[in-house]
């Protein structure tokens, strides 16, 4: 590869309570947060080490909610290499003012997390027309939008993709889907069925790196799969440090194995390309 490695899945977690209190979503704090938060500091060190040129952040919900305030101040300090993807109440009555009041401090991406370590999915806020004024709003303003959900919630994130073909939107962990069944992967029909939705991406992380080894899977015909049906162009590789276990070095390392069945210039996209597409920020 000739391209720089750009992550659009990690995330970081303050040493400091009182400055940042922990308020997760749902009440409920995940364990990862916990047993292995990183730092910004933490990030960047690792990034440097794993030769990680740049990372769109994702802030944890899990840990502090809908208060984005260390993920942006994080991102904040190292302009250039990281930005900032955070997460709005975008049912709430004011989520216009709030998602412009963020983005003035310097929010560059937005997620929903309908459920995920420490909740299960109900995908009824996607698809809610509460939620249209803020879709309206990142077309507007050109922001991605990631979406946390399983297949259960694969309808709603494409009639929101239909109803909003000017957002690009950024399906975490590739929508979970089943692929141990192997080869035509007919269990994860679902998933496939969104390849005509061209607003839709897709994040390649841990989930299915692991995944791609397991049952019936091989690598080798997963991944070419995924290629014809979405194309690289949209697929992105997150490394999920620190949820997923490993140092972001072993965590790269293992991506590249599995997509080494690739061309070369698909692996520029999913490593850097796709991700500089989505998020021009990275691309400067």
């Amino acid at each position: 590869m000739t391209s720089p490695f750009v992550d659009i899945h990690p995330h970081v977690i303050s040493d400091d309570e009182a400055a940042y209190p922990p308020a997760p979503l749902f009440g409920l704090r995940s364990d990862w947060s916990q047993e292995r938060p990183s730092t910004v500091e933490t990030l960047i060190a690792s990034m440097d080490e794993a030769g990680v040129a740049k990372a769109a952040v994702v802030h944890s919900s899990t840990t502090y909610g809908f208060d984005n305030s260390y993920v942006v101040d994080a991102c904040n300090r190292y302009p250039g290499r990281l930005i900032a993807v955070g997460s709005v109440d975008v049912l709430a009555p004011d989520a216009v003012d709030t998602i412009r009041g963020w983005v003035d401090k310097g929010l560059a991406g937005l997620r929903v997390f309908t459920g995920g370590s420490t909740k299960d999915f109900d995908p009824s806020e996607l698809d809610d027309p509460r939620a249209y004024p803020a879709w309206e709003l990142l077309a507007e303003l050109g922001l991605t939008m990631c979406i946390q959900t399983g297949p259960v919630g694969l309808a709603a994130v494409t009639a929101l993709a239909r109803r909003f073909p000017n957002v690009p939107i950024i399906l975490d962990h590739l929508g979970r889907p089943d692929v141990s069944d192997g080869p035509p992967y007919a269990a994860a029909q679902s998933l496939f069925d969104l390849a005509p939705v061209e607003n839709i991406f897709f994040k390649l992380t841990p989930r299915i790196m692991g995944d791609s080894v397991k049952g019936s899977a091989t690598a080798e015909t997963l991944f070419p799969k995924f290629v014809d049906a979405f194309g690289a162009q949209r697929l992105a590789w997150g490394s999920n440090y620190p949820t997923s276990p490993g140092t972001l070095g072993e965590i790269k390392a293992t991506a590249q194995a599995r997509l080494a069945c690739l061309s070369d210039e698909d692996r520029e996209w999913i490593f850097a390309k796709t991700a500089q597409k989505l998020y021009p920020a990275l691309a400067d």
